[in-house]
């Protein structure tokens, strides 16, 4: 297992370790209080334990090398625990909204304020512990579903501050609606959450291109190589932390297979030492060509002309 797969699962099972002691802190707490949004706050790390086991899943596959059934490895597993994380997400933020509007029109007050607090309090130290190390990780590998995982862990320091002040303002401050009000809130964040994550879920699962600014520092390594004089069809995307990339470059139409052969080779080594973690494949062509029936009006990419530096 390579370095970057190991800290993944570390972290993984870190956040299954903190979810497992929050609830059950917050167990006893919501038992204790009767309140809506410590109730969501215990829902929301049922799913942080849940989501963070499916996150163990998903870099444990995505960790695994490439075998003859997935050539290109098994990274995309980071991103389906990450869709999986998000789906638990948004149906909590339902469940949390529904209870927050059924306590809303009863008038239910809280119980045991102190409780919940001193809970909450612990919860806030438990989960900054865990985003620094989670934080660390994806610095180092990159992980989707780490990501994802912190996302939510996130939004718990909100969340456990948001029961706070409910807790607080409810029994302290005699403010009946402040409680469902404060857990409807919590709802609406989850949610918005689980959407800002699906955007980069979605976007490797559906292999999305690199950003224009990655994909132009690529061209700029490619353009300093003096034996090409064009680059066309370039095509990228990513599938866990790992990227791939392929191209075709434009050569002397008078190079000798071996020649051409030692150029991609020269070139591939020049790219990797700027993209370590990135697969390449490239295609050389004839200077001219654009595509196999060296028809260039029906490219579906126009060529991408390079300047030899």
């Amino acid at each position: 297992m390579s370095a970057a797969g190991s800290l993944n699962r570390g972290a993984a099972f870190a956040s299954i370790g903190a979810a497992c002691l929050l609830l059950g802190l917050k167990s006893w707490a919501a038992l204790s209080t009767g309140s809506t949004a410590m109730l969501g706050s215990l829902a929301d790390t049922v799913l942080d334990l849940v989501a963070s086991l499916a996150t163990l899943f998903g870099v444990w596959v995505a960790s695994q090398p490439a075998d003859d059934k997935h050539r290109f490895g098994h990274g995309k597993a980071e991103a389906i625990a990450a869709l999986f994380q998000i789906l638990l997400i948004s149906i909590s933020a339902l469940g949390i909204a529904s209870r927050s509007i059924e306590q809303f029109l009863s008038g239910h007050r809280v119980e045991a304020a102190a409780e919940g607090i001193g809970v909450s309090i612990a919860a806030i130290g438990i989960t900054l512990m865990l985003l620094a190390w989670q934080r660390h990780v994806v610095r180092r590998t990159g992980s989707l579903a780490i990501q994802t995982d912190s996302v939510h862990y996130q939004s718990d320091l909100l969340l456990n501050l948001a029961v706070i002040a409910a807790l607080v303002l409810d029994r302290y401050a005699g403010i009946s609606f402040a409680d469902p009000l404060f857990g409807f809130g919590i709802a609406a964040w989850l949610g918005w959450g689980a959407w800002s994550a699906s955007e980069s879920v979605i976007k490797q699962l559906m292999d999305h291109e690199w950003p224009v600014e990655k994909k132009q520092r690529f061209l700029d390594v490619l353009a300093r190589y003096p034996d090409i004089t064009g680059v066309h069809d370039l095509r990228t995307r990513t599938s866990g932390n790992k990227d791939f990339v392929q191209f075709h470059v434009w050569v002397d139409a008078d190079m000798t297979v071996r020649d051409a052969h030692r150029v991609m080779d020269e070139i591939e080594a020049r790219l990797r030492r700027e993209f370590p973690d990135v697969e390449i494949l490239i295609h050389p062509d004839p200077e001219g060509l654009v595509n196999e029936a060296g028809d260039a009006g029906k490219d579906v990419l126009p060529p991408i002309r390079v300047e030899a530096g």
